[in-house]
């Protein structure tokens, strides 16, 4: 149902989903397979989703090339890649649930690549035991994407594009919807429903060499934790290994693991294969955390390549595996940077990836603290841990994209009226998005932008250290106040400076919560590297960081792990 007044449109629907990657459309198709009349909201157009980003494959333990996997190896791997900070319960459904998510990806019509009898093939990532990533080349988020999109838009769901959303709306304590306007006219627009699943993506445009495209600005996690919702392990960002590093404009574009599932070789200028010293058994198919700060070491110790990255060569396989296995990447470098893959090495070094904290969540339902808001994929904690297993992004995002919709679905059902929207609320919201638009003399958002990725890029990147910890939440604090005042010319259509004055304080809720907890957090572990504490400490892996609003302040604490059961930890006494 749609209606219009003067100063906003409305539309009502039982479930909305905000954001179109691969969590966000299994939450659609699941909640609109229950009967309900859903809406997907995302920013940009359908398809472009960091979905399409995970190239080398979705891991699943299938056993179809190795017939031992199963799911008590994969939850195993999840747990210790997570450097077991992991909310166990997440880990154990989706290792037991990953395989079943892709045969009904195959149902749907997903083609993956095939083993000589047939059967999906796996490939071997970093921090696997078994080769257990299904792919299609190195394009599989693009065809799950593919695939989710047209179930869902045969499943009836109505599609709301090139739309940002800026506020939660509640009544009382739980959900009633959610404020925004529509990208292109700047028109305002209310979305008034029972249940709200948030998958926004991850925080990745608040740092300055980064895999992530223009939509990464922490929008769920900014609008959940406004409204009273609780983060968890913020500190936990991965750098993927292997990003571009040359030519300056293409800096930080992922160059997939599935180049070292398939054999890819880094060396330093020297041409040693520096993993041999890092990690002899597991080598360039180490865990993500360890790989990137292996590449971090020997670029600052002067062993690095020309550019500043290090080299990753694929090229002895030669011209035609590259270009059946790899033919992304075979393109990538041509067009990009003119570089044949197939004759000599890449340039790569560790780009801002993924963020293993987020929105606190039930592992069943994907409920937040918030009654009727759900949160799956990145903008979600506890399945991750400390670090992500490559190929862990994609089924994390069916079976939990599927059990937020199902969640959100059943909320929505034992929900007998529509919630009301507080005219009160709205009024704010539109005069909090408007504030740009009053001043005359205020600083440009782009440069706010640009200090805060340098900011976060020097002082909460891969290697930090308390000194530069307390100066980046100093310096945030700064930037919030420039941010809150800064201004933008002209109307609201077509706009991209307003766009960016609000994604900024949505980058700053994120930023600050990063570096708080990193400040906290007085160990290494996973994502988050202290060069004061470089240990693990027996204290700091029984908790998890937590973020809440407090008035106008930000409140960090620690909350203890959810204890895992005798017969999970179990299997990993018997592994020892």
């Amino acid at each position: 149902m749609t209606s219009y007044n003067t100063k906003y449109e409305t539309h009502t629907h039982d479930v909305v989903v905000v954001g179109a990657g691969g969590a966000g459309l299994r939450a659609a198709i699941e909640a609109s397979s229950q009967g309900l009349s859903v809406a997907l909201v995302c920013k940009s157009l359908l398809g472009k989703a960091h979905t399409v980003m995970a190239e080398g494959g979705v891991a699943a333990a299938m056993a179809n090339v190795d017939s031992a996997d199963g799911w008590q190896t994969h939850f195993k791997d999840t747990m210790k890649g997570g450097k077991f900070l992991n909310n166990w319960r997440m880990a154990q459904l989706h290792a037991q649930e990953a395989p079943d998510r892709i045969r009904e990806l195959e149902r749907w019509g997903a083609v993956f690549d095939r083993t000589p009898d047939g059967r999906i093939l796996q490939r071997p990532f970093g921090g696997h035991t078994y080769r257990r990533l299904c792919h299609v080349g190195d394009r599989t988020g693009l065809e799950l994407i593919r695939t989710l999109q047209d179930k869902g838009v045969h499943s009836g769901i109505d599609v709301f594009m090139e739309c940002t959303l800026t506020h939660l709306l509640k009544d009382g304590d739980r959900i009633s919807g959610a404020f925004g306007y529509w990208r292109e006219s700047g028109r305002f627009v209310i979305f008034n429903t029972k249940a709200v699943i948030l998958a926004t993506g991850g925080i990745g445009k608040a740092f300055k060499v980064t895999s992530n495209s223009w939509e990464y600005t922490a929008d769920g996690h900014a609008m959940a934790y406004n409204i009273g919702a609780e983060m968890i392990d913020m500190e936990f960002i991965q750098f993927h290994p292997t990003g571009m590093v040359w030519p300056p404009g293409v800096k930080g574009i992922l160059v997939t693991e599935a180049v070292r599932g398939e054999g890819g070789r880094l060396t330093n200028n020297k041409g040693e294969r520096f993993m041999q010293n890092v990690d002899p058994e597991r080598m360039e198919l180490s865990t993500r955390d360890i790989v990137a700060k292996a590449i971090n070491r020997e670029v600052k110790e002067g062993r690095g390549s020309p550019h500043g990255g290090v080299f990753l060569d694929i090229s002895y396989r030669g011209a035609d595996y590259i270009k059946k296995k790899l033919p992304s990447m075979y393109h990538q470098f041509m067009e990009l940077a003119d570089v044949d893959i197939t004759k000599g090495p890449m340039e790569v070094g560790p780009t801002t990836h993924y963020t293993m904290g987020g929105l606190r969540v039930d592992p069943e339902s994907q409920q937040t603290n918030i009654p009727g808001l759900f949160a799956a994929g990145e903008v979600s904690a506890g399945m991750h841990g400390g670090n992500r297993l490559g190929g862990n992004s994609l089924s994390d995002l069916l079976v939990f994209g599927r059990r937020a919709g199902l969640g959100a679905a059943e909320f929505a059902k034992a929900t007998q009226q529509f919630p009301s929207i507080n005219d009160a609320d709205v009024e704010k919201a539109i005069v909090e998005v408007s504030e740009p638009f009053e001043r005359d003399k205020g600083e440009s958002p782009y440069a706010v932008h640009r200090d805060l990725q340098d900011l976060m890029q020097n002082k909460v990147g891969i290697i930090r250290k308390e000194a530069e910890l307390h100066e980046a939440v100093t310096e945030l604090q700064a930037l919030k106040e420039r941010a809150r005042v800064c201004s933008v010319e002209g109307s609201r259509q077509f706009n991209p400076g307003w766009h960016l004055a609000l994604d900024l304080r949505s980058m700053l809720i994120a930023s600050e919560a990063a570096a708080r907890c990193a400040l906290q957090r007085k160990e290494s572990r996973g994502g988050h590297t202290r060069e004061d504490f470089p240990e693990y400490d027996a204290h700091w892996s029984t908790v998890n960081s937590t973020i809440r609003k407090d008035g106008d302040a930000m409140a960090v604490s620690t909350s203890p792990l959810p204890e895992m059961p005798s017969e999970l930890k179990q299997l990993f006494e018997e592994a020892k």
